[in-house]
């Protein structure tokens, strides 16, 4: 088998599949000329954030408390403090998108809150990789066929595979910006739909296969 010939092929595959995952970022700000005021004000809003949160139950998948910034206000000419700004935000990630757009709404609705999102992905261990992995595969086996037919021959074994790169290219909405209290025309609640975007997932591979002697003549 060692001075078999040898076919060296790539197989590669393209899908684009429906996201598994959206997230979207709530951050809560306060200010005032007093520090405590502003760390209250941040709390409640932060806890008036949390209920809306709790109260989305199972819609919510995980949800991450992130970046806490509190810092003071200068006046350009010195140190002195002129006021005192607090922010937090919490990440949440959510698979029923059917409720996505009201839910970011209703937060958006809060006082002193901005939503920005939502970001889709595919979930890290999606079927989508493995099915792409496969897909490659199939391709490489189907390149070296090819090759080995158009040189009268056939492949006889697989000598190596080797995965060359499996990524997934997500593809966003645009992101959506909200703050502050609002509502519908007439005091009606709004409504919001967000179509879920698309996400590509490449996969490669190289293979090399022994193949029968050709006839070349």
């Amino acid at each position: 088998m060692a001075d078999a010939p040898v076919v060296a092929v790539r197989g590669e595959a393209y899908r684009e599949v429906a996201p598994e995952l959206a997230r979207f970022s709530v951050t809560a700000t306060a200010r005032d000329r007093d520090r405590e005021a502003t760390l209250t004000r941040l709390a409640e809003r932060a806890a008036a954030v949390r209920v809306l949160l709790d109260a989305a139950g199972p819609v919510i998948d995980r949800r991450e408390a992130g970046e806490l910034r509190v810092w003071p206000e200068t006046k350009r000419s010195g140190e002195r403090v002129v006021a005192y700004h607090g922010s937090v935000t919490t990440t949440v990630t959510v698979t029923d998108f059917t409720a996505l757009g009201e839910l970011m709404l209703r937060l958006a609705d809060q006082d002193q809150v901005e939503v920005a999102g939502p970001w889709w992905s595919l979930r890290p261990d999606s079927p989508a990789y493995r099915e792409a992995r496969r897909a490659a595969i199939a391709d490489a086996l189907a390149r070296a066929r090819e090759y080995a037919e158009a040189l009268g021959a056939r492949i006889t074994a697989l000598l190596e595979l080797a995965d060359t790169g499996l990524a997934a290219q997500p593809m966003f909405a645009r992101s959506a910006k909200f703050g502050g209290a609002g509502g519908g025309p007439g005091g009606a609640a709004p409504e919001l739909e967000l179509d879920p975007q698309p996400q590509s997932v490449q996969a490669a591979v190289e293979a090399r296969f022994t193949i029968s002697e050709p006839v070349l003549g």
